[in-house]
C-alpha cells in the first residue's frame, strides 16, 4: 500500500506495518494529480495539484502524516497493481482513521461551518451521492467528514446520517456500522447502486465487490460481462438467492 506524505508529497509504500492514514474521497475531474506526476515532480503543474495539497492541509490539522488517495497512490499504468489496489479498496477505507469526502461541486458562503436548511438542500444534490465508486466509500469508512469545494467541513456522516439516508436508501444503522453489512440481503445492496453510475461500464461491477467482500480479476473490455462475473461469484459465496432479481443495474 502507498501512502502520501502530507508534507512532503512524497509516496511511500509500506508492506508490513501501515501507519494512520486519513482517505479521501472524491469524484474524478479532468487534470487529476496521478502518481506519474509525482514521481517526476511535476505535481505543482496539475489543476488536480488543489484538491491534493487541500487534503493534505486538512490531514495534517487532524494530526495525520499519510494520506491515500486514488489518484496519486495507484500506479495505474500496471494492470496488476490496479488490480490488486480495486480488490483491496474497501478495506483500505475501513481502515483508515477518517474519510474525507471531498463534494467538488458544492460552494461554502464562508468559513463556516454551520450547516443552514439552504446547504442541506444543496448537500443532497452532489453528484457525489450519483458515482458507482462512492458507494463503498460511504459504507466502509468509520468516520467520514464532508467538505465542500473550499475545504470548508460540511458535517460528519454521523450528523448528516438522517439526509444521507434520504439520498442513498441506505439505513443509519449500516451507515453507522450497527448493521453488518452480511446481514444485508444481496438484492438490497444491489438496489443501492441502482442510480449510481461510473465512466466505464465494468466498473458498476468493480465497484461492488467490496460490499459482498468478493476478489476476481479485473478484465476491461468485458462490458456487461463483468456484472455477471460479479453474480456468480456472489452466487458461490452466499446462500442467498435474491441475487436472481438483480438483472443488472
Amino acid at each position: 500500500m502507498r501512502l502520501l506524505n502530507t508534507n512532503t508529497l512524497e509516496v511511500v509504500e509500506f508492506t508490513q506495518t501501515i501507519p494512520r492514514y486519513a482517505i479521501l474521497s472524491h469524484m474524478w475531474e479532468y487534470d487529476e494529480l496521478l502518481f506519474q506526476d509525482i514521481k517526476d515532480g511535476h505535481a505543482s503543474l496539475r489543476q488536480g495539484y488543489a484538491k491534493v495539497a487541500g487534503c493534505c492541509r486538512q490531514a495534517i490539522k487532524d494530526g495525520y502524516e499519510w494520506v491515500w488517495i486514488d489518484t496519486c497512490c495507484i500506479d495505474k499504468s500496471s494492470s496488476a497493481e490496479l488490480s490488486e489496489a480495486i480488490n483491496s479498496m474497501y478495506r483500505w477505507y475501513a481502515d483508515s482513521c477518517v474519510c474525507y469526502a471531498y463534494l467538488s461541486d458544492l460552494t461554502s458562503a464562508g468559513p463556516t461551518t454551520t450547516f443552514s436548511t439552504r446547504s442541506k438542500g444543496y448537500f443532497k444534490e452532489s453528484r457525489w451521492f450519483t458515482r458507482g465508486w462512492t458507494l463503498q466509500e460511504l459504507i466502509a469508512p468509520r468516520r467520514i467528514k464532508f467538505y465542500s469545494e473550499e475545504w470548508v467541513e460540511l458535517g460528519t456522516k454521523t450528523n448528516l446520517r438522517e439526509i444521507i439516508t434520504k439520498v442513498t436508501g441506505i439505513s443509519e444503522d449500516v451507515l453507522l456500522g450497527y448493521t453488518a453489512l452480511s446481514d444485508i440481503t444481496v438484492a438490497l445492496k444491489m438496489s443501492w447502486a441502482a442510480n449510481r453510475s461510473t465512466t466505464r461500464e465494468e466498473d458498476m461491477a468493480y465497484c461492488l465487490m467490496g460490499l459482498f467482500d468478493i476478489n476476481m480479476p479485473l478484465l476491461y473490455g468485458e462490458g456487461t460481462k463483468a456484472f455477471k462475473r460479479l453474480q456468480e461469484e456472489i452466487m458461490h459465496r452466499y446462500e442467498d438467492y435474491t441475487i436472481l432479481l438483480c438483472n443488472g443495474l
